[in-house]
């Protein structure tokens, strides 16, 4: 489920990236543009993030089979949902306060971070006591 997902969130920052610089560029402030450009990296950075967590726990590795990792890769699709999503319906719909949503996706996403460095380091410590 975490592999489609990142799939899904890759595809969308893809044609999202496109349609806001093809279609929105001309029709929002700058300001607005930067938004939505950053929406778009952070989406685009974390499909990949998430992807790799998915072929991770795809690949059988003993130490990508925990809940920590799982639990990341949920995360990170939470919240760059609620990051990058609030700010694309913000701009696109005309819709400024939706982008008080976006504070939790990053918040989100730096606890995603957090669990991802629990696992490397468990992992570290646990083929060094190998």
């Amino acid at each position: 489920m975490i592999l489609l997902l990142a799939g899904a969130l890759g595809l969308i920052s893809v044609a999202f990236g496109a349609y806001s610089e093809h279609g929105l560029k001309q029709m929002v402030t700058e300001e607005e543009f930067r938004f939505l450009m950053t929406a778009v990296r952070y989406n685009q950075i974390h499909a990949v993030v998430t992807v790799a967590i998915g072929l991770g726990i795809l690949s059988g590795i003993p130490s990508l089979q925990t809940s920590l990792i799982r639990w990341s890769g949920k995360l990170f699709i939470l919240g760059t949902t609620l990051f990058s999503f609030s700010i694309y319906l913000s701009v696109g719909l005309d819709m400024p306060e939706l982008v008080n949503v976006t504070p939790f996706g990053g918040t989100i996403i730096m606890l995603a971070w957090t669990l991802l460095a629990i696992c490397g380091y468990k992992s570290v410590t646990q083929n060094h006591d190998r």
